[in-house]
């Protein structure tokens, strides 16, 4: 049912925290890393691109992605198939993630609060229409683990994907590619394109030219800084986003989502204290 008022960006910053556990949780690499990939990028691709198998080629990857600088999925995939499989590596991600995730909550990991709250948030993560989101539709032929604190995680990450497949089509209809929509980010929220994590390895020339290519089309100012049309476009993207991600909460009724939003509360909290988000 549709709730009154939006509900997909408070759900957000709720959920995004535990969708953030195999990037923020050493645990997760950890277990990927064992099974004898090279290094945590090989990590980051096995785990991630597993839902979608061995056979894609790394041109697909990118496109599903969206917003790695060309060559990057090409130095990973597929070569981490030679290495493991994805089986395996979905076996050890989530492995990892169950780890990291009890060590961070403590006692909180068996508390009642925490099987609640992976059963609502399932329930959302499984209810969404599939069409025109690869990778949300590549975890959800996924099996669902049992256990809470997997379930969780799990309902976290199909949620995180969904979102995710959504706001590559927020950036696909405001014109914003890969490497910009990072510098976009960067620049809303104060940080200089060269100093942003996900894109400050590029080469200089590489990172001036989308911004550059930024600059031409009025989204970035002679002062490097976004400009009111940059801002404009950025602000839309994030509306877009918000609303095509409201569809899995709209199967929870009120009563549910309060449910739903007391039992995440805590666990969320115990997640952002150390992470850095």
């Amino acid at each position: 049912m549709p709730h009154a008022e939006p509900v997909a960006r408070r759900m957000y910053d709720l959920v995004e925290p535990l969708g953030l556990v195999p990037y923020f949780a050493d645990e997760s690499d950890e277990a990927l890393m064992a099974l004898g990939l090279r290094n945590s990028w090989d990590a980051y691709f096995a785990g991630r691109a597993a839902p979608l198998g061995r056979g894609v080629p790394a041109q697909v990857i990118h496109a599903v992605f969206f917003n790695f600088a060309p060559g990057e999925v090409a130095r990973h995939l597929p070569r981490v198939w030679e290495l493991t499989t994805p089986e395996a590596a979905l076996a050890a991600r989530e492995r990892g993630c169950v780890a990291g995730m009890r060590r961070i909550l403590g006692d909180l990991a068996d508390g009642p609060g925490v099987a609640r709250a992976a059963d609502l948030l399932l329930k959302a993560a499984t209810s969404a229409p599939v069409e025109g989101r690869a990778l949300y539709a590549a975890l959800r032929a996924v099996e669902v683990p049992q256990e809470p604190v997997a379930r969780l995680w799990h309902a976290a990450t199909l949620l995180r994907e969904h979102r995710g497949d959504g706001h590559t089509v927020a950036l696909v209809a405001e014109g914003i590619g890969g490497t910009e929509a990072h510098v976009l980010h960067a620049l809303s929220v104060d940080v200089p394109a060269k100093d942003f994590g996900r894109v400050w390895h590029l080469p200089a020339a590489q990172l001036d030219a989308v911004i550059d290519g930024m600059r031409d089309r009025g989204l970035v100012g002679t002062d490097g800084w976004l400009t009111p049309a940059g801002r404009a476009a950025k602000d839309r993207v994030e509306a877009l986003t918000d609303r095509l991600a409201e569809a899995p909460y709209n199967v929870l009724s009120p009563t549910e989502l309060d449910r739903l939003v007391a039992d995440l509360e805590p666990i969320s909290a115990a997640l952002r204290a150390v992470f850095p988000m």
